[in-house]
């Protein structure tokens, strides 16, 4: 069963994606991830000789994650996208000596994808964005990623003084 986690990774893919195709159509991109992951899943477990049976009466976008954690993963992407000016101009604040374009786009993805939960997620505390973000960071990158997001996340709660 596929977790909040687990919906903030499928965001970040996402959120790289969309990042390395810039003017993506994200109404075709999004169901198409879905159908990407889901033959992953399926290839995957044949490489393990593991029959998957999926349940006719699903969708491919319901066999992968269940439609709460779908919406999650996709409410934080659109959300990304759609604040990606405002964001990407108080990350560059943040980051002075280091511009969005000589970051990592892991990095940079990671740092937007937390960005956006914390400034307009007030529902999720500043604790787990900054742990889920670092762990992302520390997955998909190195642990000298996490400190960097760590290091940005910390100076960003501090000012927007979320407890």
């Amino acid at each position: 069963m596929a977790t909040r986690r687990q919906g903030r990774e499928w965001a970040l893919q996402m959120l790289f994606q969309t990042d390395m195709n810039p003017g993506m159509d994200l109404d075709m991109a999004i169901p198409k991830f879905w159908r990407q992951q889901w033959t992953c899943k399926v290839e995957d477990a044949a490489d393990k000789s593991i029959e998957i049976k999926p349940k006719a009466d699903k969708s491919v976008e319901d066999r992968v994650a269940s439609p709460k954690i779908r919406e999650f993963s996709e409410k934080l992407v659109r959300g990304v996208v759609g604040h990606l000016e405002e964001i990407d101009g108080k990350l560059a604040s943040y980051t002075q000596n280091w511009p969005l374009h000589r970051m990592g786009s892991v990095e940079r993805n990671v740092l937007r994808l937390a960005f956006y939960e914390m400034i307009y997620c007030s529902d999720v505390p500043p604790a787990v964005v900054l742990n889920e973000a670092i762990d992302l960071a520390k997955y998909f990158s190195n642990s000298d990623a996490g400190r960097f997001v760590n290091g940005v996340l910390d100076r960003l709660n501090k000012d927007l003084n979320r407890k």
